[in-house]
């Protein structure tokens, strides 16, 4: 009787010893965030023959849990060229994804930019439609987006000339929105990025181009190339239909 007694007591020590090392490496486990954050910044100053000074920050953050994405990022340049301001531009957005399907989610977006010298002083675009998403992959990533909206434009008058009467109402009309995004991980750390976004309503067309070419410094730094380009179909006379700006960045990712 004895020796049962030992052999149970020996059976169950061993158990609880089985169980507290599977409790142990159940702590182990690592469990990803759901946030994705990123800080850039960029700053050249030129001085000699040539006087300029330029300043390019971003701030971006990313929740992703389940069939929920959620993202909001905001950019601002400056321009300073002979003690003058020559460029200023803020621009902000903020977007939610549900997923429907393994390719497919409903989109609500928001796109906002305040520029001091563009066509427009404020371009406000509101939009809500479909995506699909041809690839997602960590290699490469390719989604596509589109739907109906509202856009409120207030025209750059500081730009006009006392004598033109081209576009100078306010506009506030429905649009359609088309977006298409790709990220493509050529390396293991260098990546790049490619963004297309095209608002279309009866007053003018704009087109939104974001390239970009990301190099890993380190695990949490990248060295960051920028292009950007803002196209209006339409615009006052003496105004330039695009805009572009190219930056070289150091990328912040917590």
């Amino acid at each position: 009787m004895s020796k049962i007694w030992l052999i149970s007591a020996g059976l169950m020590s061993s158990m609880l010893v089985h169980a507290e090392d599977n409790e142990q490496f159940d702590t182990d486990i690592d469990v990803s965030s759901p946030w994705d954050s990123e800080i850039e910044f960029g700053y050249q100053s030129h001085t000699g023959n040539s006087d300029s000074r330029s300043l390019n920050s971003r701030l971006s953050a990313e929740y992703v849990k389940g069939r929920h994405r959620t993202n909001g990022e905001w950019k601002y340049y400056l321009l300073y060229k002979e003690g003058e301001e020559d460029k200023r531009q803020s621009t902000y957005t903020a977007q939610s994804d549900y997923k429907l399907g393994p390719k497919t989610y409903l989109y609500g977006s928001f796109k906002g930019v305040d520029s001091r010298y563009s066509a427009y002083f404020k371009d406000y675009t509101l939009s809500g439609g479909l995506g699909y998403q041809f690839s997602n992959t960590d290699t490469f990533v390719l989604e596509f987006e589109f739907g109906p909206g509202f856009r409120y434009q207030e025209p750059n008058l500081d730009e006009i000339d006392d004598d033109d009467i081209i576009f100078p109402e306010t506009v506030q009309e429905g649009i359609f929105r088309g977006n298409l995004n790709s990220t493509w991980q050529a390396l293991p750390s260098l990546s790049i990025s490619a963004d297309i976004t095209v608002v279309s309503g009866y007053s003018n067309t704009r087109t939104d181009t974001d390239l970009s070419v990301t190099n890993n410094i380190t695990e949490d730094i990248a060295l960051k190339l920028a292009y950007s380009r803002q196209y209006h179909d339409k615009v006052p006379e003496g105004l330039f239909k695009a805009d572009s700006m190219f930056s070289v960045n150091l990328l912040f990712a917590f």
